[in-house]
């Protein structure tokens, strides 16, 4: 655990960089964090891996460091070359992750580039399905949904959680990762 605990340390570093970026998205990071642990836990995920999961989490969207003003704090839904860029933040944090130094920065990187994935294999950046996207990746990506529907943004309200689970269920085999929304039920 010591080499996951250096990791912490310099990720800590790029997790304060996003909060002076904005305060909204760390927020939202730290919050997609604590429940990615919780659905790692009913998912039966062992110490070690519930460590990666939640620093990966933790970062997730630290790509938008490099996303434009203009983009990342619109206050309404975003055109189609806006959403372009704004897709490229997963790529871009999973890159940013892969420069540090540690035993499993390839880890939590992959975590981070793919925590956008659908299921069904219409997810970015790589289009992987199923199983090929890394389970870290679709636990953080079911937290991330779960959060980004729950907290108000200018342009909709926040939704309840049974509309939340409503919609996981709904996308569950297309967008989520099946036996992840079954764990995630349990815990709810």
């Amino acid at each position: 655990m010591e080499e996951v605990e250096h990791l912490e340390i310099q990720l800590r570093a790029l997790s304060l960089a996003l909060r002076e970026r904005d305060l909204d998205t760390a927020r939202h990071s730290l919050r997609t964090s604590a429940l990615a642990r919780a659905l790692g836990e009913e998912c039966g995920l062992d110490r070690h891996q519930l460590a990666l999961l939640e620093l990966a989490a933790r970062v997730h969207d630290l790509g938008k460091i490099g996303v434009p003003d203009r983009v990342l704090l619109k206050p309404g839904p975003l055109d189609a070359d806006e959403w372009a860029l704004m897709k490229q933040h997963s790529e871009s944090g999973g890159r940013l992750v892969q420069r540090l130094s540690g035993d499993h920065v390839d880890t939590v990187g992959l975590i981070v580039r793919h925590h956008h994935e659908a299921f069904d294999g219409s997810g970015y950046p790589d289009g992987l399905a199923g199983e090929d996207i890394p389970l870290l990746a679709r636990i953080v990506a079911l937290a991330d949904s779960y959060d980004a529907m729950a907290v108000a943004r200018p342009y909709r309200r926040p939704k309840t959680h049974p509309e939340i689970m409503t919609i996981l269920h709904s996308e569950s085999g297309s967008h989520f990762d099946p036996p992840t929304c079954s764990a995630n039920s349990a815990r709810c």
